[in-house]
């Protein structure tokens, strides 16, 4: 750890905690007050660019880390943070080539897992597998580590490994809404639709599960499924609620309006999602094709541009706005 003054490590330890209860403004204020006192401190920079790319400030955090790797091309926090920024534009290869060089620097289980999670989501899985393994051959009970390899084993077809996975963390820990959901989920596999609609609205009627995003999450799912479009997006609301960090809710929400042709509640939820997330192309074409719908288009390149400037290095919504604009241009003439 880089050296820092009794003050600057008070602060940084402050911002760490902070950072843990996810209050991210305040530990941001704690990392500005230390680096007042220590400007060119890299650690103390680092963990700010962190806490810029947890709350979707790419260009902050990729100017520091930046500023972190040109003094110091090896700086584990920093290798990691970039490649966290690179997972979250969806350029899977720069990412992993970031981690695994932060690895070699620093050999830590997070950086582990930041690896397999990188490797699932490039679909190999094998290789996920192999990473995940090296730490729960010593750490068996490890929950990150597990849920890492249930989710891989999932996406494998390996359902019955993956459901083993599961009940051992909810021997772990019974309250984890994740791991219930998905123990539901496979258990329910050979049972029809209908049969799991019931019983999970039975489930989350009760007191300790009616605040479960996760399983409202679930139950909006299946009622979509069964053709119970209404209730579904009343179910992905209240998930909503619950998480509202969680886009994937409020983006199942506005599907579920869509499908109904309810396109204002379906823009309101969808405009949110893709405000903080341009880089769910499903979300992009559902919005254009609700404005192309209204005869809106205007409408939808302001949402562009000011998305844009949310996110001024999305080169595919650059060129999303240039198509739009010369559409527009031509219904003009």
């Amino acid at each position: 750890m880089a050296a820092l003054s009794q003050f600057c490590r008070i602060k940084w330890e402050r911002a760490r905690d902070l950072k843990r209860k996810g209050k991210y403004q305040e530990a941001e204020r704690e990392l500005k007050d230390a680096l007042g006192e220590d400007p060119a401190n890299l650690l103390l920079k680092s963990s700010l660019a962190d806490l810029y790319m947890r709350q979707g400030m790419l260009i902050e955090g990729r100017i520091l880390t930046e500023e972190v790797l040109a003094a110091d091309p090896q700086h584990p926090q920093a290798l990691v943070v970039l490649g966290e920024i690179f997972s979250k534009e969806t350029d899977l290869e720069e990412a992993l080539n970031c981690f695994r060089h932060a690895f070699r620097k620093d050999p830590k289980p997070y950086i582990t897992l930041r690896i397999a999670r990188t490797l699932r989501k490039m679909e190999q899985y094998e290789k996920a597998l192999e990473e995940l393994d090296t730490v729960l051959v010593a750490q068996r009970e490890n929950p990150s580590f597990l849920k890492e390899k249930a989710l891989s084993l999932n996406r494998m077809g390996r359902q019955s490994e993956a459901l083993e996975v599961y009940e051992k963390l909810r021997s772990l820990d019974p309250a984890d809404s994740f791991v219930l959901k998905e123990i539901f989920r496979l258990k329910g596999r050979g049972r029809s639709d209908n049969t799991v609609v019931k019983e999970l609205s039975a489930v989350v009627k009760i007191p300790s599960r009616k605040d479960d995003a996760q399983l409202h999450g679930y139950l909006g799912q299946k009622l979509k499924k069964t053709g119970q479009v209404q209730e579904a997006a009343a179910e992905y609301k209240t998930a909503s609620q619950l998480e509202p960090d969680n886009l994937y809710f409020l983006k199942q929400e506005g599907f579920c309006y869509y499908r109904l042709k309810n396109y204002s509640k379906a823009l309101e939820c969808l405009e949110e999602t893709f405000r903080k997330d341009p880089t769910d192309y499903i979300v992009k074409g559902t919005l254009e094709k609700i404005y192309t719908t209204l005869g809106r288009l205007d409408d939808f390149l302001s949402l562009l541009e000011d998305t844009l400037q949310l996110h001024p290095h999305n080169v595919k919504l650059m060129g999303k706005i240039k198509k739009i604009r010369k559409a527009l241009d031509a219904e003009k003439q």
